[in-house]
């Protein structure tokens, strides 16, 4: 008996160095548990705050994008309505010495064609400098032959004393603004004779 007594003494201290080792991994894994749980709470504050961060800074990039937007559009608009103000003032003259004449004839004052010539000549002639100071040239395609691009034919001429194709009269001036066509030459335009 007393070998039965030594082996549950055995049995009985292996089960409390069982319950024993036992009891200690369950403190470390509560322990663990517990630490894994501080460190997932923390991590989850950490992510939230990094969440609630981000979530601000992206408000605020898109009011900023927004208040960026309304104010481009606005000088755009701006920009719109008075582009041509330049060009405006430079005519202004024009306009104002073309006013003058016509107060001159209606007053009678300019009874002589020449000097009445000579007011318009020097009118056009400040006209014309402002328009090429902008850009503006005249397309001359007069004896050239007839380019889609900067002409229009109204018609065509048979005849055999010029290559088909050439423009014979400019019916109606075309001009270009810089390297842009803005309007078109109207041309006559030769044809191979029928």
């Amino acid at each position: 008996m007393s070998n039965k007594k030594h082996t549950v003494n055995i049995k009985d201290g292996n089960r409390k160095d069982n319950d024993k080792i036992k009891n200690e991994k369950d403190h470390e894994e509560e322990i663990n548990m517990n630490g894994e749980e501080k460190i997932t709470e923390e991590t989850d504050k950490s992510k939230e705050n990094e969440t609630a961060v981000l979530k601000d800074m992206l408000l605020r990039k898109a009011a900023e994008f927004e208040n960026y937007k309304r104010r481009t559009d606005q000088e755009i608009s701006t920009y719109i309505k008075y582009a041509s103000e330049n060009i405006i003032k430079e005519l202004l003259p024009v306009y104002d010495d073309l006013g003058r004449s016509i107060d001159s004839i209606n007053k009678g004052e300019t009874k002589d064609f020449e000097t009445l010539k000579k007011g318009i000549m020097l009118i056009f002639d400040k006209f014309k400098n402002i328009m090429e100071k902008e850009g503006l040239t005249e397309i001359n395609s007069l004896g050239k032959e007839f380019n889609v691009d900067v002409n229009s034919a109204l018609m065509q001429i048979p005849r055999d004393d010029v290559k088909p194709n050439t423009v014979l009269e400019v019916v109606e001036k075309g001009y270009k603004l810089k390297d842009k066509v803005v309007k078109h030459e109207k041309v006559l335009v030769s044809a191979e004779p029928v």
